[in-house]
């Protein structure tokens, strides 16, 4: 482990100054959209962003939700374990749940246009028994993805600065929850830009000074020669203790050649434990997209016209980040090491998330690893308020308004949701102290994911996409799934390593066992189930039942109601878009490019390992692109209208007389006591 880089006052700066730099930016920008875009912090609003985001902002949000810690920091940690099939592996085995859950999202607009959860459909189509055992997969879910950002950020933090990861843990979502709560959904898509647009910054300024300005590096050419020379070297571990007596225990990665690699090659696909990683990734994936409510809630919030490009576009654009950044990073550091300008790093140090933060700083000083810091700040506080906000309106809508006060409207709901956030993000902070403390890592949590969320994908998949599906069928397949794959998890790990502990557990085939089969029972109960004893549903029940709360406004002449906007036949054809192209794209993901490359033990030359960096930076430039450029000039017309009003303010106009409410009223709120 190398030593602290940064000084503590650096680390408590950006933790609590950056924290509450956004809180305030926010909490503004908040305010100037109820002054001079007239959209009220409403229950509706707070919680669906009243269903009217357009596409650019809708993708930005969707790739800033899915950047979590993990994503910069376990693409690194598996680009330094198996080479450059581990940033694809990455990227392609998780950017397909984005693409295919375009079809999931236009659906939802046709089949349950003003839902607020994918609970509630579930509730109103099989009722309160099958609602409780989905209540369940959802909030684990959440939980599970919100331990890994605050384990990984806290980790990065404590490793650069000292700074304590107790403190860490309780310090990161603190900002968070302050502009969630005064700005609700669309808060959170307005911090994800900003987040997504610096993570693009960063990510391509490590990429023009690896292979364009290091000294230690700067060529791809130099990068391949660099790599080469390490997986040239035998595993000799008398001979390491010679090379680095400081480091007691001999690392399993980025020293030698990598076992199971075709020639134990870091620059080739045909690498073994790499499809391994991917087949996981895949799986856990689903879980992570499918079940994470967070990613319902940007459906949602999108327009209907948006939803199809809004998704298309994010998992596209969200491919660069681990792609580009761990080809980049994460294969840098094993550079590194074999040039002598690192040293080796232990097996907890590549499971915790930590190849990213040292190799940035072996390159760069304290320059880069301020910049990790700023990055993993982001990704986690970005990643983070779309899971507080999901959780909250999963315990509004699904526990307060389902079981304790199914009449609660306007103010109580607000109030309930800002409760809820508060609670979660004290709870979760709890929780990951405890992990730490227990040795639960990043990387063994990014493992374990599928096993708990991916019994209730198909399940899921199925009720809003098939009438078919029973209620017997989806509980007994997600119940099943999970006990399944718990079951295989643990026997294989007892099977292939005599013991059960968290090293054993963490291991790639027990982890791997555990993960197929619970996704795979889940599917096949479900089935088979559903085909023998068929249900009959009809969505016209979700499309009428779900209602959009109208207690403390009058909604008229707004998006929600424009008939072009909820034509059928438009929709229709925006969903046989959506199947046909995130279809073609995940074969082309995961079949089509790497396969071949695998079968034939193909190892890179030069010039192919040249192309290959080629196309991940023009990859992530056009996905810098299309996430912060195009999301201005598709809300230009908005952001004008606020820096008119701001002016007409300074010059002493009152803005709100001078503008009409063409798109909504406000009417006082109901009683709901």
């Amino acid at each position: 482990m190398a030593e602290i880089i940064l000084d503590q006052g650096i680390g408590w700066g950006i933790v609590l100054g950056f924290g509450a730099f956004f809180a305030i930016l926010m909490t503004l920008l908040t305010m100037a959209q109820k002054r001079y875009l007239q959209e009220y912090q409403t229950s509706e609003m707070f919680m669906t962003a009243h269903r009217s985001v357009k596409t650019g902002l809708v993708a930005s949000a969707v790739v800033s939700s899915w950047t979590w810690a993990a994503t910069l920091l376990q693409s690194s940690s598996v680009a330094y374990k198996y080479g450059v099939s581990g940033p694809f592996w990455y990227a392609a085995g998780a950017s397909i749940q984005v693409l295919l859950f375009a079809i999931l999202a236009i659906e939802l607009k046709r089949n349950a246009p003003n839902a607020h959860t994918f609970l509630e459909i579930i509730n109103v189509r099989y009722g309160k028994r099958t609602h409780l055992v989905f209540l369940f997969f959802g909030l684990a879910t959440n939980v599970i993805v919100t331990a890994m950002l605050l384990l990984g950020g806290s980790a990065v933090v404590n490793a650069l600065t000292g700074v304590n990861i107790i403190a860490s843990c309780f310090l990161l979502p603190f900002g968070v929850l302050i502009y969630t709560l005064f700005g609700g959904l669309k808060a959170t898509f307005l911090t994800d830009y900003v987040h997504t647009s610096v993570i693009f910054v960063i990510i391509l300024s490590f990429l023009f000074t690896v292979y364009g300005s290091s000294d230690m590096i700067g060529s791809p050419q130099k990068m391949y020669d660099l790599l080469v020379k390490v997986s040239e070297k035998p595993c000799d571990k008398e001979q390491f203790k010679i090379d680095y007596p400081n480091i007691a225990e001999y690392p399993s990665y980025g020293i030698c050649a990598v076992t199971d690699n075709e020639q134990g090659s870091f620059v080739t696909m045909a690498s073994l434990q790499g499809l391994i990683f991917g087949i996981i990734n895949i799986v856990g994936n689903f879980g992570t997209v499918f079940v994470d409510n967070a990613y319902w809630q940007r459906a949602i919030a999108s327009r209907p016209s948006s939803t199809v490009k809004a998704y298309l576009i994010g998992g596209l654009s969200w491919f660069s980040i681990p792609f580009t950044l761990a080809t980049t990073m994460g294969i840098a550091g094993v550079a590194l090491v074999g040039a002598g300008k690192l040293d080796p790093l232990t097996d907890q140090d590549v499971s915790a998330g930590l190849v990213l933060p040292l190799a940035a700083t072996a390159l760069l000083g304290k320059a880069g690893a301020f910049a990790i810091m700023v990055l993993i700040f982001m990704a986690v506080t970005s990643a983070a308020s779309a899971e507080l906000v999901a959780v909250s309106s999963i315990y509004t809508y699904d526990i307060y308004r389902a079981y304790i006060h199914s009449g609660a409207l306007g103010r109580q709901v607000i109030r309930q949701s800002h409760i809820s956030i508060i609670a979660f993000g004290i709870i979760m902070s709890i929780l990951a102290i405890i992990l730490n403390f227990i040795g639960i890592d990043l990387g063994y949590m990014y493992l374990l994911m599928g096993i708990i969320s991916s019994p209730a994908v198909i399940p899921v998949t199925y009720t809003i996409t098939w009438s078919k599906q029973s209620a017997t069928a989806a509980v007994s397949a997600a119940l099943m799934g999970v006990v399944c794959g718990i079951t295989a998890w643990l026997v294989t790990a007892q099977s292939l390593y005599h013991e059960i502990t968290i090293k054993s557990t963490g291991e790639n085939y027990p982890m791997l066992a555990g993960n197929l089969t619970s996704l795979i029972t889940s599917g096949l109960i479900t089935t088979v189930l559903s085909l023998v004893k068929p249900a009959n549903f009809d969505f016209e029940i979700t499309r009428t039942k779900l209602e959009v709360l109208t207690d403390d406004e009058v909604v008229t002449n707004t998006l929600h109601d424009d008939p072009i906007e909820r034509d059928p036949v438009r929709l229709r054809a925006a969903f046989k878009f959506a199947v046909t192209s995130s279809i073609l794209l995940t074969i082309v993901l995961i079949f089509i490019w790497p396969l071949p490359m695998y079968f034939s033990n193909y190892v890179f030359t030069k010039p192919f390992f040249t192309f290959w960096v080629a196309i991940s930076m023009i990859w992530a430039i056009c996905a810098a692109v299309s996430c912060t450029i195009y999301p201005v000039f598709e809300s230009r017309n908005s952001i004008i209208s606020v820096f008119n009003g701001i002016l007409k303010d300074l010059r002493g106009k009152d803005i709100i007389k001078d503008k009409k409410r063409l798109s909504q009223e406000v009417v006082p709120e109901k009683n709901n006591a």
